[in-house]
């Protein structure tokens, strides 16, 4: 969000704006933009080896392990940031320039190109999350004879869950990626800026789907909001919907 902010003002506040200023808000907004792309499917992958390697996860994946992760994760981000200050710019030839003006045509359909693929990956391990889940929740229904309706009844939550995730994170990226791949220079900046909010707006509805589905989160929540965690929700068991 700060990002689109940050480059909204330097080509519509400052008149002109520096070369140095431009390429800089330009690469703060592609950094953004990666950066919460890349959480999205960062926590993907974790939900799926959460599940594939039930029983090693908690050991393999430690909090040095995460934070290592994250930082790198950050790093790649900076270093696409960076791509406008290396040469990925059309300051030289404006007729070459993309509706992420200053980056040029050929390079924003490389970018939404990549972000395309990212998520149909995404989509295949969500599937395959929903897959392994539903498995387990059979197994132990079978193990501890639950009734059908228990199990219909979580299975329902979790395919809720999932849509909501999924249809969320294509309702608000892939009309902008869409848009970057057909739109040029030419057209009015307002359609960018209408199509960029949305995305920067999925990190905002993200943590508010996953607070509401996932029980973990909304522990964590109240252990840092009160201090406390309910004793409903504690003393309630994990079910293959809350992955």
């Amino acid at each position: 969000g700060l990002g689109l902010v940050g480059n909204f003002a330097v080509r519509y506040l400052l008149r002109p704006p520096s070369e140095a200023a431009e390429l800089g808000a330009a690469g703060l907004l592609l950094a953004a933009f990666s950066a919460s792309v890349c959480s999205l499917l960062a926590i993907t992958v974790d939900r799926y080896l959460s599940l594939y390697n039930a029983l090693t996860y908690h050991s393999e994946r430690t909090l040095g392990f995460t934070c290592a992760m994250v930082l790198l994760m950050w790093l790649l981000c900076l270093g696409v940031g960076l791509l406008p200050l290396l040469g990925w710019n059309c300051l030289r030839d404006q007729s070459a320039c993309s509706v992420l003006r200053p980056v040029t045509k050929d390079n924003a359909a490389v970018l939404a190109v990549t972000f395309l693929l990212l998520f149909a990956l995404m989509m295949q391990l969500y599937l395959q999350i929903c897959k392994i889940a539903f498995r387990h929740a059979q197994q132990i229904a079978v193990q501890h004879q639950f009734i059908a309706t228990a199990q219909a009844t979580s299975t329902r939550k979790g395919l809720s869950t999932l849509s909501l995730i999924l249809g969320t994170f294509a309702v608000c990226w892939i009309p902008f990626a869409i848009y970057s791949l057909v739109a040029d220079s030419s057209y009015p900046a307002v359609y960018t800026y209408c199509l960029a909010l949305p995305a920067t707006c999925n990190s905002l509805i993200n943590p508010i789907i996953y607070a509401f589905r996932n029980p973990d989160i909304q522990k964590s929540l109240w252990l840092a909001c009160c201090g406390c965690v309910p004793s409903a929700l504690s003393s309630r068991p994990r079910t293959s919907s809350d992955v």
